[in-house]
């Protein structure tokens, strides 16, 4: 019972955390801009991280790591959770924005190659094969099977594309400029940059108008609490238990969480092509993310 609980249950708990972000972002963003929601809601977890660290007695990094953990946060988090917000907004359906930016461990691997100088196995060639197929597969459906409206615009698809690039272009900076810093810190330090970020983009876009509806608050209290509190602390458990790994085996479960999600709260339907499609792209990102080691 315990090596369950270790290896499957709370990982899956992380993933199932992660997912409620798309859901959580669809429940807020009638009632604020995406920058302007963000901005909200990453300067309410700064608060709750400031008193953490307090407690904490957390270990500040120096001010070289704190610059590469600035950047690794504007990316991870500035970019990326700006462009899955922007694409939502834009009508994309919650499960394809998913889907789109769960490609992530196939860009990184990708990436690695041309940056990092990292070998690819065969097997994660496949991998990458399987995921570019499977989103070609959904988008061909959406703009080109069957004539009817897509539900959203181009626009939507190229920040969904931007928050995959974000994301992808992140990992990869983190891992060629790790800081080893204390966790709490390092998310501190990102979430702070990643506020400034969508400052500047609420500023310079957005009217920064914001109606506080239960429903706002209510999913701002679960973004902020369940998503940026909740899934971090999470993960950090995982690490100081060895089972990190496990929640990167995982994480292709996301898209179709999410999906499952997107229907029973949202009525978003799939086709039979695009569930196809979303089968394949994740059954590619599983082959990557589950690549055995050498010993």
């Amino acid at each position: 019972m315990r090596s369950f609980f270790y290896s499957f249950f709370v990982p899956a708990l992380f993933v199932w955390l992660w997912s409620t972000g798309f859901i959580g972002a669809k429940y807020g963003l009638p009632f604020a801009e995406p920058f302007t929601l963000l901005l909200l809601r990453m300067l309410m977890t700064l608060v709750l991280l400031l008193g953490l660290a307090w407690l904490m007695k957390t270990r500040w990094p120096g001010w070289r790591g704190a610059g590469h953990l600035a950047v690794t946060g504007i990316l991870v988090h500035g970019c990326y959770l700006g462009g899955v917000y922007y694409a939502i907004e834009g009508g994309m359906a919650s499960g394809i924005v998913s889907l789109i930016v769960g490609l992530q461990p196939l860009v990184t691997a990708a990436a690695a190659v041309v940056f990092l100088k990292e070998s690819v196995s065969g097997r994660q060639w496949l991998g990458l094969a399987l995921g570019l197929v499977g989103v070609a597969l959904v988008l061909v459906e959406k703009f080109g099977g069957t004539g009817a409206s897509v539900g959203f615009s181009p626009w939507a698809l190229l920040w969904a594309v931007f928050a995959l690039a974000g994301i992808s272009m992140g990992t990869v900076y983190q891992k060629r400029h790790g800081t080893g810093a204390d966790l709490v810190a390092g998310t501190l330090i990102q979430y702070g940059a990643a506020a400034t970020f969508f400052a500047i983009g609420a500023f310079a876009l957005e009217s920064r108008e914001v109606e506080w509806s239960l429903q706002l608050q209510l999913s701002m209290a679960w973004l902020v609490l369940g998503v940026s509190i909740g899934a971090i602390l999470l993960l950090m458990w995982l690490i100081r238990q060895g089972a990190a790994s496990q929640v990167a085996s995982l994480f292709y479960l996301v898209p179709p969480v999410t999906a499952l999600e997107a229907y029973l709260l949202f009525d978003e339907r799939l086709g039979g092509l695009a569930m196809i499609g979303g089968l394949v792209a994740i059954t590619g990102v599983a082959l990557v993310v589950t690549q055995k080691k050498p010993a």
